[in-house]
Order: structure tokens, then sequence, then C-alpha cells
């Protein structure tokens, strides 16, 4: 304490500076002290904004091309009978086929091409696929089918029947069908030979057997094999080829396995009639060679009390008794 007023005065003048100096010292640090606690209270205030990134996704249309697979329809193979088939089974069918008088020269067990001819032939008269194969439904139709019957019932006798629709061939004796087989006629092409153009065809109509020649014939058009010609240069006749549709330039193929022995049944005069062929001319409408063949003796023998007629055959002509000319249902008779 001071003595004395002007003791204090001087001491109060004294202590002033340090005081302020004191008091600018802990405003200063109150200062610091409040700047930190208000940073440090910003700090826990201000929230944290965190910068989002803009993401834009480009999706780009993607076009998708399918590609349909190409649709391949395999057919199935045919079951049942067919060449190279051999067993029991082969030799029931074919004595089914002798029984129903489709030509077949014997019974062997053995499916070759002679047994695919006499099914071909059994399915073109019942109007089925032309496979060649004993299939089920064939051997089902087999089991109840006949003999079929002559397409020319009025003629009489014995005669040939051509039927180009079904592309087969008749051999008729007594008004029955002694024997069928598979024939391939007129393609319907167009066709050219040495200038000349026609089309092949294989003409309807009633015929006779005009000329003959025994083995392989050479022609302009191919070879032939024992031809019997009933309308100018067509004839029945043996090929290598016969399919089981029209395929000729006109003329009647046969197997070789039945040309022989039609060959010798087909004696010059022996009515052919060929049914469902076009009412036109044969191609180029030539004439038949000379008959040349050396076919056995012909003897035709007369009721009692008439004289007995015998006409041979030299090695290179012959001549027949023709048969009776006979009229039927839509058929003129045989030229």
């Amino acid at each position: 304490m001071c003595r004395t007023r002007r003791q204090c005065l001087n001491e109060e003048i004294f202590l002033r500076p340090i005081r302020l100096i004191a008091l600018l010292a802990v405003i200063s640090l109150f200062g610091v002290a409040c700047s930190s606690n208000a940073s440090r209270q910003g700090s826990l205030v201000t929230p944290t904004t965190r910068e989002r990134r803009s993401t834009t996704t480009t999706t780009e249309a993607t076009t998708t091309t399918t590609t349909i697979p190409v649709t391949t329809t395999t057919k199935a193979p045919l079951l049942g009978l067919g060449q190279g088939s051999s067993g029991p089974a082969v030799l029931a069918l074919q004595q089914r086929l002798v029984a129903l008088h489709y030509d077949l020269p014997e019974a062997s067990g053995t499916f070759g091409a002679a047994t695919q001819q006499a099914v071909y032939a059994f399915q073109k008269v019942n109007g089925m696929a032309r496979s060649g194969r004993a299939t089920d439904d064939v051997l089902a139709r087999m089991a109840t089918a006949g003999i079929p019957a002559t397409m020319v019932p009025a003629a009489g006798g014995t005669h040939i029947e051509v039927d180009v629709a079904r592309q087969v061939l008749f051999y008729v004796q007594g008004g029955v069908v002694g024997k069928v087989v598979a024939v391939s006629t007129g393609s319907g092409s167009r066709f050219c030979n040495k200038g000349r153009c026609d089309t092949a065809v294989t003409p309807g109509g009633a015929f006779r057997v005009r000329g003959k020649v025994r083995g392989w014939q050479e022609g302009d058009l191919g070879r032939l094999y024992s031809p019997s010609y009933f309308n100018g240069n067509i004839a029945v006749h043996g090929s290598l080829s016969i399919p089981p549709s029209p395929a000729s330039h006109g003329c009647v193929r046969v197997p070789m396995t039945s040309a022989d022995w039609l060959f010798a049944a087909m004696p010059n005069g022996t009515a052919v009639y060929v049914l469902n062929g076009p009412n036109v001319p044969p191609p180029f409408s030539d004439e038949a060679p000379t008959t040349t063949t050396r076919a056995p003796a012909t003897t035709t023998t007369t009721p009692s009390g008439s004289s007995s007629t015998s006409t041979s055959s030299s090695s290179t002509t012959t001549s027949t008794t023709e048969p009776a000319t006979t009229s039927t249902t839509g058929i003129p008779a045989p030229l």
C-alpha cells in the first residue's frame, strides 16, 4: 500500500504500462485460444462435402444378327428288302412275285437286279411309289394282291399290251396276263439326230410285229438288244438301262432278263396294243428294218379235214401266220 498520495500516484504511473502490456498479452492469448476453439468447432460443425464425380454411361445399341441354321432334312433309309438282301424273306418275296405273274427268272433267295425290276413292276401296277424296294407297305399290298387283269380283254389270243402311263408290259395268253414286265418308254423330251429333230414318244394304238433282229443292233441313237419292231422304227427291245420312268427315244425298253423270252414269244404278226400313249406318228416315221431272225420254225395246224401248212424260217427272214384281226372297245384292230 502507498504511504502517501504522491507515492501511490508514482506507483500508478509506474505500473500502468506494465498492466497494459499484461492486458495485451492476456487479450492476445485469449484471441489465440478463441481462434483455435472456433477453428476446432468449425471443423466439427461444418460438414465435409465430398465431391461427387458425375459419371455418364453411354450404352451403344448392339445389333445382334441371328443366323437361322439351314435345316437339312435327312431322309431315313428305306427299310425292307432291297438289292443285296438275301435269305428266307427274299425267297418268300420272289415266290410271291412269281405267283402273281411278275417276270422273274428264278427264286434264288438273293435280291438282285431282276428282283428289283419285278418289284418296280408291282409298284407300277399298284400305283405305289417306285422305290424298287420291298418295304412293309409293299409286302402288305402284295399279300392281298391278285394277278393283274388284261387291259384289252376283247383282243383274245396271244398279244402284247404296253401301258405307257404305268410303264409296264403285259404278255397275255388266252385272256390271262401271263407275265408282267417293267418297261421304260418315250421320255417326251426333244432330241435331234443327223440334223433332224423330233419328240421322244411312244404313240398309242394297235399294231403288229413286222420286223425282228436277233442280238445286238447298232442304231443311230444307241444299241438295241433283240428288237421286235411294231410301229415304224419303234420296237420292244432289251436294254442295259431300265429306269422306273420314261427314258427312251420312243422304243419300249425291257430288262435284259426278259429280252430273250419276249423275242421268242413275239413272232412276226403278234398284236401289240399300246395304251395311254399319244396319238401321233412315231419319231421320224422311219420304216422298220427288214426282218432278220433265226427264230425256230412256226407250224400252224388246221382243223381236221383241212390241209396243214408249215412255214419254216431261214437264216435271214421268217414268215409266221398272223393272228386273226380282232376289234376291241376303244382300240382299233392291229394293222
